[in-house]
């Protein structure tokens, strides 16, 4: 997204751009709301400028949904307050179709209720090093979570397991290590109370797999003030 993002800017004003996103996501990964700031030269009128962008864009998977002008102090990412993400399980034998590379899929029934119960142990304020990957560059594993719902939803294909987790800001690989670790609790392998000894661990060993990263999405990032209210 990055590099195609800088190649169209480059096609409106000639020289070197560089834009700073409001997370990195892994490969696999898809941001249906991430935010990014850039400089530009021209005093751009915003809507011109997303369709402009657009047009570069072209044929590659990423689009401008919307452009604001910011002050010179607001940042992307620092001056963040929330990040929601979602994650898709498909639960279905068949092979995906439509949902290819969009879902994690799973051809074993999971208990929500059982997850959920598990999920309650992870929300607050902890030391979540059992959590993180060993190539986590954050200055500290503490971190609170605000959310981590566990639903059971209906999808276009067959049954799916949503997660909603929010938190000010997330470790590497935090997300994908939860849903990876509530599955084994999903498909009976777990009780809820081993996910809590998990986390008390603070061991990366105690953590579960860590799932794909194609069911991940990150939804929406939020600011003190909505710069595309």
């Amino acid at each position: 997204m990055q590099g195609a993002i800088e190649a169209a800017l480059a096609r409106l004003e000639p020289g070197e751009h560089t834009i700073a996103a409001a997370g990195r996501t892994d490969t696999g990964v898809h941001g249906l709301g991430q935010v990014a700031h850039c400089d530009m030269a021209k005093d751009w009128d915003p809507f011109r400028l997303s369709e402009a962008l657009n047009y570069h864009l072209k044929p590659d998977p990423v689009a401008i949904v919307d452009c604001a002008r910011v002050g010179g102090g607001w940042h992307a990412r620092f001056s963040a307050v929330e990040r929601q993400y979602l994650f898709r399980i498909l639960i279905r034998r068949a092979p995906a179709t439509h949902e290819a590379g969009q879902v994690w899929q799973l051809s074993h029934d999971l208990d929500a209720d059982a997850m959920q119960e598990a999920a309650d142990y992870l929300i607050g304020n902890h030391d979540f090093t059992t959590f993180r990957s060993s190539i986590c560059q954050a200055a500290s594993p503490v971190k609170t979570l605000d959310e981590l719902t566990v639903e059971r939803v209906q999808g276009f294909s067959g049954p799916e397991i949503h997660f909603h987790v929010r938190a000010r800001s997330f470790l590497h690989n935090q997300v994908r290590s939860f849903v990876g670790t509530l599955e084994r609790v999903g498909a009976g392998a777990w009780k809820p109370a081993e996910v809590k000894a998990a986390l008390e661990a603070c061991d990366r060993a105690a953590c579960g797999p860590v799932c794909p990263g194609h069911g991940l999405y990150l939804e929406r990032v939020g600011y003190p003030e909505d710069p595309f209210a």
